[in-house]
């Protein structure tokens, strides 16, 4: 087995080319994983509405089907994930991380659960992404190994699309008759749908925070330089996370979510200002647009999670 790149000549060009169908290929596998994590909340999402009669409108809402449209997010995130940077998509991670953890702790046993899970989906792409470029770092068939990660990533994004159609469509019919293998499963265990998730999501951050120190500490040549980005990292961080706790005790609503994503986003824009590179602040305006665009497109989602 051979990597794609040892059947052409050793030119800077190609390298350049294979490093770009890499990114390409990574940032598939990201939004592969987002688009399983959507479909599977729509599926318990319409779940619990269909299972509730004064939520027939938001039912409907769900189950509005635009395939075109779930593609075209599929396709412009996986652009958006292979322009930012493996820094920056670190950063995202971590600060995640930290939120995360927060909101946790903060809401006990873990209450609008389902919301947070929308609110990770452009950090997941960067989780997923990171990992790979750690795990595949320096990998001989790294091309062959991504190639292979996105196929196994498409075909799950794939059926996870097709059982959410699937519900949307006949679950309340098959739950009734009773002829369903897969509606009658998810009538007695749908309910288990956010417990798969959060462990496949802190199965998944785990990872990708270990890379993402890995991948930040690599750039610095002695202790000195990694203290002074890490100092102010850390204090930025964590005023965020207290500004973040304080504004969700005082508002909710898609105005705070987007008003928050602005805040991050500034933060780590003020932060790489000082201890940054150029290429940093450019792929800071990349991540706002990636987060913007997976908020807006979820938007029908985190109103019927609002309301539960």
């Amino acid at each position: 087995m051979f990597s794609l790149g040892s059947w052409f000549p050793a030119l800077p060009g190609l390298a350049w080319g294979w490093a770009l169908l890499d990114a390409l290929l990574q940032g598939l596998v990201g939004a592969c994983a987002v688009s399983v994590l959507c479909s599977l909340l729509k599926v318990y999402l319409y779940i619990q509405c269909a299972n509730n009669p004064e939520r027939q409108a938001e039912k409907e809402a769900i189950a509005a089907q635009r395939p075109l449209l779930e593609l075209l997010h599929v396709l412009v995130l996986t652009g958006v994930l292979a322009l930012v940077g493996s820094r920056v998509a670190a950063l995202v991670v971590l600060e995640f991380s930290l939120r995360a953890v927060s909101t946790i702790l903060s809401l006990g046993k873990g209450a609008h659960s389902s919301q947070l899970y929308l609110l990770c989906q452009y950090s997941l792409g960067c989780g997923v992404s990171c990992g790979l470029s750690f795990l595949l770092e320096g990998a001989p068939h790294r091309s062959w190994n991504l190639a292979l990660a996105a196929g196994l990533a498409g075909l799950l994004a794939l059926h996870a699309r097709r059982l959410a159609r699937h519900v949307c469509t006949l679950y309340e019919l098959h739950s009734r008759a009773r002829y369903c293998g897969i509606c009658i499963l998810l009538l007695a265990a749908g309910h288990g749908i956010p417990r798969l998730l959060r462990n496949a999501l802190a199965l998944t951050f785990a990872v990708a925070d270990l890379a993402a120190v890995e991948l930040i500490n690599r750039d610095f040549l002695s202790t000195g330089e990694a203290v002074r980005f890490w100092t102010p990292l850390t204090i930025c961080y964590t005023l965020l996370v207290v500004y973040m706790q304080e504004e969700s005790r005082q508002s909710t609503g898609r105005g705070l979510v987007f008003r928050t994503v602005v805040v991050r986003m500034g933060g780590l824009f003020i932060l790489l200002l000082t201890v940054g590179r150029w290429t940093d602040i450019l792929h800071i305006f990349v991540s706002l647009l990636g987060e913007l665009w997976c908020l807006l497109r979820s938007g029908v989602l985190l109103e019927s999670c609002w309301r539960q």
